[in-house]
C-alpha cells in the first residue's frame, strides 16, 4: 500500500489503516472509486488520493434472494454483466455520467451512483438509489470501521445512515463493501412516443399518464417529442399500452410505438442524458423540482437565454438544461428561475475555473446547513474525506 501520492488499500483493514494513517498524518484524502465522476462537483486540493478500485468484486449474490453484495470499487458494468445472465436488474436505473463529464461510458461503479443518490428514469416507480441500499460497512473519519445494521457510529446513534451517505459524494465516510437489492428485469418494455407536444402540455401529458392505473415507468420529453415507458409480461403491456393511447386520445399529439429493443436504447440513452454528450463546450446543470413546475423553470430561463436545451424525465420533476459556456455558468439565472418553487440546482459539468467559482449544489437554509456541519463533525471531524467538494 502506497504512501506516495496514491493510496490502494486492497482490504477492508488495508481501508481502515490507510484513513487511521492520513489521521494521525493530517493528510486530506480525495476518495474515488474508478474516477468517473471526478469532474462533477468543487474542484478538490487534497493531500493524497484514496483509490478504492482494489477493492473490486462480487462477495455474494443471492439471485432468489433479490440481494448482491459487493466491493466498493467493482465496476457497473461487472454488476449489470452479473444480473443480466440471471434476468434480473438494478430497478433504480443508475446513470452512467462518465461520458457526460468527458470519461468512457461503463467506468463507474455503484458504490459512486449510491453516494451521489443518482437514479434514472424509473426514479418515479422504482424509487431513489438510497431505497435500493439494504447494508454496508466501511471506515468513518475517526478511523473506526463501521456496519448498517450492527455497529452504530460513536455520536450518531439515531441517524438513518443510509438516508445520510446517499447523496454525500463521499464526504461522510468510505465504503467498502454495499449490499443492494434487485429485482426481475421485465419480459417486455415498450414505448410510447407523441410527436408535436409542447413543453407544458407534454407535461400534463406525463403527469396524466404517471397518475392512471397504466404502470408507466419512465416519463421522459426533449423538443416536442415524449416518451412513456411500459414495462412486464406481454399481454399486460399491451392491454396497458391500448389504454394510454385511449387515455390520451386528446392530447393533439401524433402517437409512435417503440419495440422493446428500441425502447431499451431510447431509455438507456435518456438515462444517461446522451444527447447532452454531443455539446461538449456546454454548462450542464439539473434541476429537481415539482413536476408541474418543470416547464415553467425551463420558460424563465430561455427568457434570459434563448440557446437553452432542455431534457425532461420523472414527469417533468428532473430538467437537465444545457446552456453556452459562460463565467459563472449563468447560476444566477438558473438558480433565480427556480424561485420559490421547492426545487434545486446542481452544477453538473463546467470546466475547473468555474466550478471553482460559484456554488455547484444548491445553497443550503441556514438551519439545514447547520445540521449538515453538526454530520459531518460526528463521522469526519478532521475534514479529512472529499474536502470542499460540496462547497
Amino acid at each position: 500500500m502506497s504512501m506516495a501520492g496514491t493510496i490502494k488499500p486492497r482490504s477492508p483493514e488495508e481501508l481502515r489503516q490507510a484513513v487511521e494513517w492520513a489521521l494521525n498524518e493530517g493528510t486530506t484524502l480525495d476518495v474515488r472509486g474508478q474516477g468517473s465522476k471526478l469532474a462533477l462537483g468543487k474542484p478538490m486540493d487534497c493531500g493524497q488520493v484514496l483509490d478504492l478500485s482494489g477493492l473490486s468484486g462480487i462477495v455474494d449474490y443471492a439471485p432468489e434472494e433479490l440481494v448482491v453484495t459487493l466491493r466498493a470499487g467493482t465496476p457497473m458494468r461487472d454488476v449489470e454483466a452479473l444480473l443480466a445472465q440471471r434476468n434480473q436488474m438494478l430497478a433504480f436505473e443508475p446513470p452512467d455520467l462518465g461520458p457526460l463529464l468527458g470519461r468512457e461510458a461503463g467506468q463507474g461503479t455503484l458504490v459512486g451512483a449510491v453516494m451521489g443518490n443518482l437514479a434514472g428514469p424509473r426514479r418515479l416507480s422504482a424509487g431513489a438509489a438510497r431505497d435500493h441500499l439494504l447494508g454496508f460497512s466501511g471506515v468513518n473519519g475517526r478511523g473506526e470501521i463501521f456496519k448498517s445494521g450492527g455497529k452504530v457510529m460513536k455520536n450518531v446513534t439515531g441517524y438513518d445512515l443510509s438516508k445520510l451517505l446517499t447523496g454525500s459524494w463521499g464526504t461522510l465516510a468510505v465504503l467498502d463493501e454495499v449490499s443492494v437489492k434487485v429485482l426481475p428485469a421485465p419480459d417486455q418494455t415498450r414505448t410510447l412516443l407523441l410527436h408535436g407536444l409542447t413543453d407544458e402540455a407534454a407535461v400534463t401529458a406525463m403527469c396524466t399518464a404517471m397518475g392512471s392505473p397504466h404502470e408507466v415507468s419512465g416519463a421522459a420529453h426533449a423538443e416536442g417529442l415524449s416518451a412513456l415507458r411500459l414495462e412486464g409480461v406481454a399481454p399486460s403491456v399491451e392491454a396497458r399500452l391500448k389504454g394510454l393511447r385511449d387515455l390520451l386520445a386528446d392530447a393533439g399529439a401524433r402517437m409512435e410505438e417503440l419495440d422493446t429493443l428500441e425502447s431499451r436504447a431510447f431509455w438507456m440513452d435518456a438515462r444517461d442524458v446522451a444527447p447532452f454528450v454531443e455539446l461538449p463546450e456546454a454548462v450542464i446543470w439539473k434541476i429537481s423540482c415539482p413536476p408541474t413546475e418543470g416547464a415553467a423553470i425551463v420558460r424563465r430561463i430561455k427568457a434570459q437565454r434563448s440557446a437553452a436545451k432542455a431534457l425532461y424525465d420523472w414527469s417533468g420533476g428532473l430538467v437537465w438544461i444545457a446552456l453556452p459556456a459562460s463565467a459563472d455558468a449563468d447560476h444566477a439565472i438558473v438558480r433565480g428561475a427556480i424561485g420559490t418553487t421547492g426545487g434545486h440546482a446542481t452544477l453538473i459539468r463546467a470546466p475547473e475555473a468555474v466550478r471553482a467559482a460559484v456554488p455547484v449544489f444548491q445553497p443550503q437554509p441556514a438551519a439545514l446547513a447547520a445540521l449538515a456541519s453538526r454530520v459531518k463533525e460526528s463521522f469526519d471531524p478532521k475534514r479529512l474525506f472529499n474536502p470542499g467538494r460540496m462547497g
